[in-house]
């Protein structure tokens, strides 16, 4: 399925997508706070850094050639949320307790990891979506795997397994 061009003004889960990939790219300086889903002067900013970088046409549009170069037409990592089962949830609990202190909340004790999203794993996800500024819904979306865990610029997704 081919994906829309986008550009400024526009709204949604494409672009959303769009400002995931450019993050997860580390070709601008667009984060995981900025993944809003509005496509504004910011994020028509970073689209033109990214082409710049990657020798495309510097127009500030997410066409055909941009998505390639994004690599858009991959699947979008899972969203995870309270009830969820399976290996991502352990991935993502282990990276949970892992990071306590750092760029986690501090959850005494740590989180079991038994691949369930239960309320104690919803909590301390929470916490670190607080801790990386981003709204702490519990669910790990686009933006929560974007967040920044080291300072070598990795991100949750990455350690999850997700990018």
């Amino acid at each position: 399925m081919a994906l829309a061009t986008i550009s400024e003004g526009a709204s949604g889960s494409e672009v959303k997508w769009a400002q995931y990939l450019i993050v997860v790219s580390r070709q601008t300086e667009l984060t995981c706070t900025g993944i809003d889903g509005q496509f504004g002067p910011f994020t028509k900013k970073v689209v033109e850094e990214f082409q710049k970088a990657c020798g495309l046409a510097v127009d500030g549009v997410v066409g055909p050639n941009t998505w390639t170069a994004l690599g858009g037409n991959r699947a979008e990592p899972p969203t995870v949320a309270e009830g969820a089962r399976g290996a991502l949830v352990e991935k993502l609990q282990t990276a949970l307790n892992e990071g306590r202190g750092d760029w986690a909340p501090d959850n005494k004790p740590p989180l079991s990891v038994d691949g369930v999203d239960g309320p104690l794993t919803t909590t301390a996800l929470k916490g670190a979506q607080t801790m990386g500024g981003i709204p702490a819904d519990g669910i790990a979306g686009l933006q929560t795997w974007a967040l920044p865990v080291h300072a070598a610029g990795q991100m949750l997704g990455g350690i999850c397994g997700v990018q």
